[in-house]
């Protein structure tokens, strides 16, 4: 069978360069005793070192025509080439509901949906490596302070550690992005519970991001469909940015609002 064609309505831009392809695939050994899910194989670039590994391995792949390639080059995972969208897609019913490391070579337009799905199984996932845009690892990988630091940063970080591990070149790919990529690995942190209603957590950080240059005070408005009580807007924290706050103050910003909500509703 001849190679697939990288297709741009999927984002499909293909690592030729088998180095850094076992590289990203050795980033799974953080967790060596649970099974894999590669999203996105394309042509089995990263497969090829996967599938080598002594443990379960599954692959999910939206092109049929990379799946094609996939069940006759891969004979040995036929049962285990799952052609789907991995966005739309029950993480529960994959390995039986055991966890597993998600790892791949993401297509950019999608890493960001596809790590909020991370975090919505995050009791699934307690690993996730990979090779993503550049600039998407970096905010992910951003401290508070940073232009960089943004919704991702903060609501990837309240749940997993994340590293930077190394920047890849636009020429290892067919066809070259027009962008560098990088591979970053996030493990599952300590916390069990954030402290606060999640929810909420979620629903302020992507309000104050969206106007990230604004102090609290303003941004915060949104939240309220009554204006708060006098003092509200008066508390130090309302004089602070979006990028200037840790996770744990974030957590502290959403049970100062849901407080404040609650004395509205009664």
């Amino acid at each position: 069978m001849k190679q697939v064609r990288p297709k741009k309505n999927l984002g499909q831009h293909f690592l030729i360069d088998l180095g850094i392809a076992k590289r990203i695939a050795d980033t799974v050994d953080a967790y060596p005793d649970i099974p894999v899910l590669e999203v996105g194989p394309g042509m089995g670039v990263m497969t090829q070192y996967l599938v080598d590994k002594p443990r379960d391995l599954k692959v999910v792949e939206i092109d049929r025509e990379s799946v094609a390639y996939l069940n006759e080059h891969f004979p040995r995972l036929q049962q285990n080439i799952i052609g789907a969208d991995f966005l739309r897609m029950s993480l529960d019913d994959v390995f039986d509901g055991r966890q597993f490391v998600l790892t791949g070579n993401y297509p950019y337009d999608i890493s960001s949906q596809i790590f909020f799905k991370m975090i919505d199984n995050k009791d699934l996932i307690p690993c996730c490596t990979g090779m993503i845009q550049r600039e998407v690892a970096l905010r992910i990988a951003s401290e508070p302070g940073n232009k960089a630091y943004g919704i991702l940063s903060v609501l990837i970080q309240a749940w997993y550690d994340v590293e930077y591990l190394f920047t890849v070149d636009e020429t290892v790919f067919n066809p070259p992005p027009k962008v560098k990529s990088a591979v970053i690995r996030m493990t599952r942190n300590k916390v069990t519970n954030l402290g606060c209603d999640e929810k909420l957590f979620k629903r302020l950080v992507k309000t104050v991001f969206n106007q990230r240059r604004k102090m609290l005070r303003v941004s915060l408005r949104q939240m309220f469909t009554t204006p708060p009580s006098n003092g509200f807007y008066q508390q130090e924290v309302m004089t602070k940015r979006p990028e200037q706050l840790s996770v744990s103050q974030f957590v502290e910003l959403t049970n100062i609002v849901q407080a404040e909500m609650q004395k509205s509703e009664s």
